[in-house]
């Protein structure tokens, strides 16, 4: 349930978005390098094509999509599709999925040790609390040979209930996703997500695993659903899309997964 001062606010500002001028995109993310990507990438691609663009940043994952919903913001920027279905779902929310961005995989970072084989009973690993981002640390888990998952264990849900055996009998230690570039000054491993890693200071380059990144933690931009043939939401789509933030993308976020359609563009050449 929303807060209500929180749904009070949103509801002025929708009322101000739809008196807004209709060249003008409201673009809601969290602060780093999504955030980044709008502002050296995509806005530059969109003002020339007459449009005013404007960049909210947010501190947390949900006033994002509340803000969407209600009208504040016309795009949002933060989330891959298994937190937005799952989100919106609950919340009964009708936005939906744009375009795919550059995303930052979820890695494996160490502050005490320089290779993973230091691994042995007792170490301690801090992972995600959230559901979904506590999933993908447990594969990874999984496929680095420290703990084995049930067989037949759902790898978009997998939690510490699934943990079949702790093979390498690594202390696992929950935490609330921001915390975790924090608690590399005291666990031996981290799991940290690519945007509080690089909105810490740390490199993806510096990671000591990096996932395989699923289709399902690709990172998007999401509109209302009733705008999502609009022009100003095709006109968002294809400044993802084109070569000049592709370009963009191999200059400033080389470390970071490409979408399918960057992928097909660069053989395209």
């Amino acid at each position: 349930m929303k807060h209500p001062v929180l749904a009070i606010v949103l509801a002025a500002l929708a009322l101000s978005a739809h008196a807004k001028d209709p060249k003008e995109i409201v673009i809601g993310t969290s602060a780093g390098p999504y955030a980044d990507q709008v502002k050296l990438g995509i806005k530059p691609i969109l003002e020339r094509q007459g449009y005013k663009v404007k960049l909210v940043e947010f501190n947390d994952y949900i006033q994002p999509n509340f803000a969407l919903a209600e009208g504040s913001l016309d795009a949002n920027v933060f989330q891959h599709v298994t937190y937005l279905n799952k989100f919106a779902a609950e919340n009964r929310l009708a936005i939906t999925p744009l375009v795919t961005v550059p995303t930052a995989p979820i890695a494996i970072y160490s502050s005490r040790h320089k290779t993973l084989n230091d691994a042995k009973a007792g170490t301690t690993v801090a992972m995600p609390n959230d559901p979904t981002n506590q999933a993908r640390a447990l594969v990874l888990l999984d496929q680095l040979g420290w703990i084995k998952l049930k067989p037949g264990t759902d790898p978009l849900r997998a939690s510490e209930r699934d943990v079949a055996q702790n093979l390498k009998q690594v202390k696992l230690i929950p935490l609330e996703a921001a915390q975790l570039p924090r608690s590399l000054q005291d666990a031996d491993y981290a799991f940290v997500n690519g945007n509080y890693a690089l909105a810490s200071g740390l490199k993806l380059a510096d990671a000591l695993k990096t996932e395989k990144i699923s289709p399902a933690y690709v990172n998007l931009v999401a509109v209302r659903t009733a705008d999502k043939d609009k022009q100003f939401a095709k006109d968002i789509a294809a400044a993802y899309r084109s070569r000049e933030f592709l370009q963009v993308t191999n200059t400033r976020f080389r470390d970071y997964i490409k979408t399918d359609y960057q992928i097909a563009l660069e053989q395209t050449k």
